[in-house]
């Protein structure tokens, strides 16, 4: 299994996306990945 360690900016950032992951019932793990599938239906290939 491979680990990751995010860095945030500030509390603030922190707060505004525990919120959303919390808002949207996902794990941090959920939200890198739906993050993940915005990024490429917006980005043309």
């Amino acid at each position: 299994m491979v680990e990751v360690r995010i860095e945030f900016d500030d509390d603030e950032q922190y707060e505004r996306l525990k919120g959303l992951k919390k808002h949207r019932g996902l794990t941090w793990k959920g939200l890198l990945l739906e993050g993940e599938k915005k990024v490429r239906e917006d980005t043309p290939e």
